[in-house]
């Protein structure tokens, strides 16, 4: 297992192939007429809650398929993969789920390959890149439904009062968020390094050091040198100094890190597609830029990016293959996963639905993300005790930068976890 890179766009030379490929979803045993679907919120208010989404295509998923229902639940982002392990240690797995990872239900041989469930056709369709972060050992599993990177978000017209420019390097860092306090800014610098998605601003912190979650060969570096150097700088510059806001980054979800933004409260945060658009919808000034890179390494130097996709899996159950391979497909077709992508601002997993986004009026902010993307690291989503181990991060990690904590100590006690994790596969 290596860490995955993205190619989109040489992976556009796949779309050539389509036309030829046989489009038939091949042939399933009869099976059940209710299929029970597991997803995350992706909105962050009712009004923008994905439950209007999946009433659409279930509804219309029905309508072209009488005599099925689909049961949809929605769980928050902090709670999806914990709930899904839950349905299955007591037997009551979903028909399908979509989350943050999937190799671990892989292994247990709980999922359906793409071959048994989708055409031909729609599963040559996934961006070759994330297809081959959604296989193990040449399998395709883990179904790629959105994707998104990360850049650096600055408040222009907070940097403009405080005289500041987009920092490029972790002193700059230090130096814009100082300005930015004495200009009473409530949070120069957002750390959600809370249970929600600590995970993803951990991995952009040690990217930005030379770090990051695996080494070359793919093992768990977790508690490697440069990781301990990051969130012991983290700790002695941001947190100390306070210059991350009044709650402590343990205890700051991404959520609400985004929602402060929004208000004018922040700074700094790193963010992705969906709050550019939210902020130039409320009018907001705001730059996007790479991550600054610790003092280490060359200030013109380009770590990659943190690139984050979302999986649709398949769970195995009695007589629902044929009735799954239907839905996945119907999920799958362009206007379909589009919508999605569109409504929160993420780019498709498809290549012609990437094209189609491309095509069309889309989200001019996006291409920046795109980007960013076709040189991003994604998590190690292929190593079956990813679940486990990004839960560990999730819960754990922000304890490396409290002001009491020793980083080297928190940081190797979760490496012991991801290693107890993996001695467990």
């Amino acid at each position: 297992m290596r860490p995955r890179l993205f190619g989109v766009t040489a992976s556009m030379a796949a779309f050539g192939l389509l036309g030829s490929l046989v489009t038939g979803c091949g042939s399933y045993e009869s099976g059940g007429t209710t299929l029970r679907l597991v997803v995350p919120e992706y909105g962050d208010t009712p009004t923008t809650s994905s439950k209007a989404y999946w009433d659409r295509l279930t509804t219309a998923f029905t309508a072209a398929h009488p005599g099925t229902t689909v049961e949809v639940t929605i769980h928050p982002w902090a709670d999806v993969d914990r709930e899904v392990t839950r349905m299955l240690q007591e037997d009551n797995a979903p028909d399908v789920a979509l989350m943050g990872a999937y190799s671990d239900f892989a292994a247990q041989g709980r999922l359906y390959a793409a071959s048994e469930v989708m055409s031909i056709r729609t599963e040559a369709n996934f961006l070759p890149a994330l297809a081959d972060a959604g296989s193990v050992d040449g399998t395709l599993y883990g179904f790629p439904f959105v994707a998104s990177s990360r850049l650096l978000f600055s408040n222009t017209e907070l940097f403009e009062k405080a005289g500041v420019k987009p920092p490029k390097t972790w002193s700059d860092l230090k130096d814009t968020a100082k300005a930015l306090k004495e200009e009473g800014v409530l949070y120069p610098y957002a750390l959600p390094l809370g249970p929600e998605e600590a995970h993803a601003e951990a991995l952009i912190w040690e990217l930005s050091n030379g770090g990051g979650y695996t080494d070359e060969q793919g093992n768990y570096s977790l508690a490697s040198e440069r990781n301990i150097q990051t969130f012991r700088w983290i700790q002695d510059n941001l947190v100390a100094p306070e210059l991350t806001g009044p709650v402590p980054p343990a205890q700051l979800n991404r959520k609400d890190a985004f929602a402060a933004f929004l208000r004018g409260d922040v700074g700094m945060v790193n963010g992705y597609p969906s709050l550019l658009h939210e902020a130039r919808e409320k009018g907001m000034k705001v730059a996007t830029s790479r991550m600054p890179v610790s003092d280490t390494l060359e200030a013109e130097s380009a770590p990659p990016a943190v690139g984050v996709a979302d999986w649709m899996m398949a769970f195995k159950r009695d007589d629902n293959r044929q009735l799954v391979g239907r839905f996945l497909n119907f999920v799958y077709e362009d206007k379909n996963l589009t919508e999605f992508a569109r409504l929160y601002h993420l780019l498709p997993s498809t290549v012609t639905a990437t094209e189609a986004s491309q095509d069309s009026a889309a989200d001019p902010g996006a291409e920046q993300f795109l980007s960013a993307l076709r040189g991003a690291r994604l998590y190690p989503v292929d190593d079956p005790s990813w679940l486990q181990v990004s839960d560990t991060v999730k819960r754990n990690i922000g304890k490396a930068v409290a002001p009491s904590a020793e980083p080297k100590a928190v940081l190797q006690d979760i490496a012991e976890q991801a290693r107890e994790a993996g001695r467990q596969r």
